[in-house]
């Protein structure tokens, strides 16, 4: 069984199955809508239901707010139709033509980047490509049936191997694999690239950038993109970690601060030790503090939900409008049972 799901603005109309989510019903389709996590949790995805009735299963509880179920707002990437629905939703039309696959990759390389990351080069097949946007990710699929998403970290235009930052988890399946067993030559199939968090290449108003942890690693691939542009679009880079030696890339920063003068890296520890001399406490407060009037700014904001989350909220009171605010919290993404 089938609905008719339409679109607004835009007017497109398409339909939606009634065992599918809206979102994957308009991926299906060819219809971007702003996504991430894919599992209720980060909110890229929230938009506003115009007309009919939608089902989320047992977990609506814990993904809307009653608040925001008045307001007639919705999840799409959870959201299953009940009838025919209109939705009002702002459509991506920059990754329209990039083509998503699921495709078996060689491990190239792994290499220790710091304690508790891990970076793992993959080869995909010579003839194949991978075109995808800066900032966007792959899901790595596992034997169980499960999915991991990962940022590709490096250049579109530098994808003879595709880069991976991996952090360990503890009690993680798939990076306690990484981290004692993952060598070289194993085999890891993926589908992507996936999600609606990369560059606005339109747009020429200055850059606030801000990562904690391994959320560097889709930064890493946006400005290494824009550099190999020659984009003299400003470029304030914010890096939170809980300790000093939780950086990594080092000498690639610093390469790029000697290089581009129009950027600039802030790293910010919150958990420093006595040798730690740099920015401490947390990069909100620090990007709050350095900027009282964020209007003009597009900002690129990845990491730790808390910090995307809070981070959003701040940007918003302090004049900057959401439609310049594009965010990928760093969630695990749901395991498909069919």
């Amino acid at each position: 069984m089938s609905y008719r799901l339409r679109i607004e603005p835009s007017g497109h109309e398409l339909d939606c199955d009634s065992d599918e989510t809206i979102l994957e019903a308009a991926l299906r389709h060819g219809f971007n809508i702003p996504y991430s996590c894919r599992n209720g949790t980060c909110a890229t995805c929230k938009g506003r239901l115009l007309n009919g009735t939608v089902d989320y299963g047992d977990t609506e509880e814990k993904i809307l707010s009653t608040a925001e179920r008045n307001a007639g707002l919705a999840l799409f990437c959870q959201a299953i139709p009940l009838s025919d629905v209109a939705i009002e939703v702002r459509e991506i039309g920059a990754a329209k033509d990039i083509q998503i696959k699921t495709l078996p990759s060689r491990v190239s390389k792994v290499m220790d980047m710091a304690p508790d990351v891990r970076a793992i080069f993959l080869k995909i097949p010579a003839t194949e490509r991978l075109q995808f946007l800066p900032g966007q990710y792959i899901d790595v699929l596992l034997k169980e049936g499960g999915r991991r998403s990962f940022s590709l970290a490096n250049a579109p235009g530098d994808d003879a191997l595709l880069e991976l930052h991996i952090k360990r988890v503890p009690g993680g399946m798939f990076t306690d694999h990484v981290f004692s067993t993952l060598k070289e030559k194993d085999i890891l199939r993926f589908e992507g690239p996936l999600g609606t968090f990369f560059i606005r290449q339109e747009s020429t108003r200055p850059l606030l950038m801000v990562a904690t942890g391994t959320g560097f690693a889709p930064i890493k691939s946006m400005l290494e993109s824009l550099f190999a542009q020659d984009s003299i679009r400003p470029v304030h880079f914010y890096w939170g970690v809980r300790h000093a030696e939780d950086f990594y890339y080092q000498d690639l920063l610093n390469e790029w601060h000697s290089r581009y003068a129009h950027f600039r890296v802030i790293q910010v520890v919150s958990r420093p030790e006595s040798s730690w001399s740099g920015a401490t406490g947390y990069v909100t407060e620090h990007i709050m503090r350095d900027f009282p009037d964020v209007s003009a700014f597009d900002a690129y904001i990845c990491g730790h939900p808390d910090m995307v989350f809070s981070l959003s909220a701040a940007l918003q009171e302090a004049g900057l409008s959401p439609e310049h605010i594009f965010a990928d919290a760093f969630v695990f993404a749901k395991t498909k049972t069919s």
